[in-house]
């Protein structure tokens, strides 16, 4: 249920911590700026205060300690594009079959979607986003010589600066708004997923290390790509350089909005594949790229957050830092990181990781920092991004109107550290559905009809999948290791039963 307009103008936002439960009228709410640190593959247990090996993150670290840090808060899938469907849509990925994209699909959510960025925008807000989208640009046969469009400003952000997939795959040039960066007429660029262009191909003589063979289609950088691409050479990125590129437009986008409320939706690329750390950070921890990109992650988040301090925005800034899955290690380049993971394990406690059904797939950290507002601390509440949409409806006042977001929930309360329960079902996807209930946790059965994915076998991830119902007692069981469906048929069936409730629209 989405909260009405009046409930969210409780005194959430007085700086005064006893003051939280007092009333105060519309015009005085101060509405915070949003920013959420969204970063790729980052594990449950690659940040410090998770419990890293191997590797310093200061700077998060210092929102950890300041803020709250959530214990069992889930992206809403295990992998990156339905991930990015549901914080902007509050909907399951499911709803609309969001998997990961190519590089050329057109746009995956409907402009007339009612999406958070519009909501924030229509509350006042000034709404950004900077770094990876792989959420899909354009109606299907994008020319990127020309307007690229539709994409993020067709869906509520004002400003965009994008990767407009992933690091992996082409075209690896920036987008800004709707045009491509740099690009000259006498050398356009081409780009397509179906046919060869004649272009560069990695190959282990040319490539600066070795990747697998859809690793391997357009040599950029002197590592292989997803695609095929030629042309456009002014307009090529060199990925060690994000770093300061991307940091400088979310710097950029915070000082020209600084005089009205923002929302930044900062979507690292860091530590996704290929991780080609910038120099200073190289060889700063004994894990080679991997655990290189993890330090230049924690650099990045402490630019941005030095730039709201010296702005004098910390105080009435809602931070949030998460990420948009599990973590994994080969994910199609030879970049050591399993081989240099030493005493690491990213995944902390849980089992699986990225692609998985297991717990290590959408449990991720999750910090949340607004200085005199959110204390200090930990929670065990079981909170999933779609919840953002509600919560900051309730946050900002907003109005949302019928049957958006159906999928999401107000946990405001959960979120500022009001209370210490948020959601009592958490759905989770990957390439099937399991269900969190209690103590239970439920992995709905793959039909004997399908395969499994091939390719996931090169990932050396424990995927989950089953032709069996699989049920797990988290409480003794926090590994997943033993499979008690044959012992608690009942529990089995009533998990299955809610799954597909929800799948029905019945939350």
């Amino acid at each position: 249920m989405k909260a009405s307009f009046f409930l969210p103008i409780l005194a959430l936002l007085l700086w005064d911590c006893s003051m939280k439960n007092a009333a105060v009228a519309p015009q005085e709410v101060q509405k915070p700026n949003i920013v959420i640190f969204y970063v790729d593959d980052l594990g449950y247990a690659d940040l410090r205060s998770y419990g890293a090996k191997g590797v310093e993150t200061p700077h998060v670290d210092k929102l950890v300690k300041g803020g709250l840090k959530f214990n069992d808060a889930h992206s809403s899938s295990a992998t990156c594009t339905p991930s990015r469907y549901s914080l902007l849509t509050g909907e399951h990925a499911f709803r609309n079959d969001a998997q990961i994209l190519p590089g050329d699909a057109p746009l995956l959510i409907d402009t007339a979607k009612y999406t958070l960025p519009k909501m924030l925008r229509e509350v006042g807000y000034t709404t950004g986003v900077v770094g990876k989208w792989h959420l899909g640009l354009g109606n299907g046969e994008v020319d990127w010589n020309g307007k690229v469009s539709p994409g993020p400003l067709e869906i509520g952000f004002d400003y965009s600066f994008l990767l407009p997939s992933t690091g992996d795959r082409v075209p690896t040039v920036y987008l800004e708004n709707h045009s491509v960066l740099n690009l000259t007429d006498s050398d356009p660029l081409k780009v397509s997923y179906k046919d060869d262009l004649g272009q560069v191909r990695a190959t282990k003589e040319n490539a600066r290390y070795a990747s697998d063979g859809q690793h391997s289609e357009t040599l950029v950088n002197g590592v292989g790509r997803i695609g095929a691409m030629t042309g456009g050479k002014s307009a090529y990125w060199k990925d060690e350089e994000f770093p300061d590129v991307l940091t400088s437009k979310a710097v950029s986008f915070i000082e020209k909005s600084k005089h009205q409320p923002f929302f930044l939706f900062f979507s690292f690329h860091d530590i996704h594949v290929p991780r080609l750390p910038n120099e200073r950070f190289q060889g700063k921890t004994e894990m080679g790229p991997r655990g290189d990109a993890i330090v230049q992650m924690d650099w990045i988040t402490g630019q941005v957050m030095n730039k709201l301090k010296e702005l004098g925005l910390e105080k009435n800034t809602l931070v949030i830092f998460t990420s948009d899955n599990g973590p994994v290690l080969n994910d199609g380049y030879a970049d050591m990181a399993e081989e240099k993971l030493g005493g690491h394990n990213p995944a902390g406690p849980y089992r699986g990781g990225k692609y998985s059904s297991f717990e290590a797939g959408t449990r991720v950290p999750h910090i949340v920092y607004w200085p005199k507002v959110v204390a200090p601390g930990e929670t065990n509440a079981l909170f999933s991004q779609l919840d953002y949409f509600a919560s900051f409806a309730a946050l900002t006042g907003a109005k949302l109107p019928s049957g958006v977001a159906p999928d999401s929930e107000n946990q405001l309360s959960a979120l500022l550290g009001n209370t210490k329960k948020a959601r009592e079902v958490l759905l989770e996807e990957s390439f099937t559905l399991a269900l969190r209930q209690g103590k239970w946790k439920y992995i709905r059965p793959v039909d004997k009809s399908k395969k499994f994915p091939t390719w996931l076998a090169n990932k050396n991830i424990e995927s989950g999948l089953q032709y069996e119902p699989q049920l797990f007692d988290l409480e003794r069981d926090i590994n997943e290791n033993i499979n008690v469906a044959n012992d608690f048929p009942e529990i089995v069936r009533q998990m299955e039963a809610r799954l597909k409730e929800i799948e029905n629209g019945i939350n």
